[in-house]
């Protein structure tokens, strides 16, 4: 069974990662290209940039963003494209953000698990 993870982009890479897919717009600040190990960056799978802005990592709108963020990515191209790699390898997707239990990785994460059953 393949797995699907989620992972600080700024966290050492391991042979369980699978297939790394950077998930977020913008590129991490401070992290050379050549130091991410990132096999897949999908930019256009992220937060769009007023939603990103107006979530701002307030935990008071974490509920609102997973909802928003799920009405923006569902039906699109880039969604079906990961929701596709997801089902035959193992992948890990990557995140920027210091909050790893809010974040879009962890919506993307929930999305494509329940769209695995």
């Amino acid at each position: 069974m393949v797995s699907l993870r989620i992972k600080r982009v700024y966290d050492p890479p391991s042979q369980s990662d699978g297939l790394r897919v950077l998930v977020d717009r913008l590129w991490p600040r401070g992290l050379k290209k050549e130091d991410a190990k990132i096999d897949l960056w999908m930019k256009n799978i992220a937060p769009s940039p007023d939603l990103r802005r107006w979530f701002a990592h307030d935990p008071s709108r974490w509920e609102e963003f997973a909802k928003r963020y799920e009405e923006e990515i569902v039906n699109t191209p880039e969604f079906r494209e990961l929701r596709k790699i997801c089902s035959n390898q193992d992948v890990t997707l990557l995140f920027a953000s210091r909050n790893r239990e809010m974040n879009n990785a962890v919506v993307l994460r929930a999305l494509l698990s329940m769209n695995r059953k």
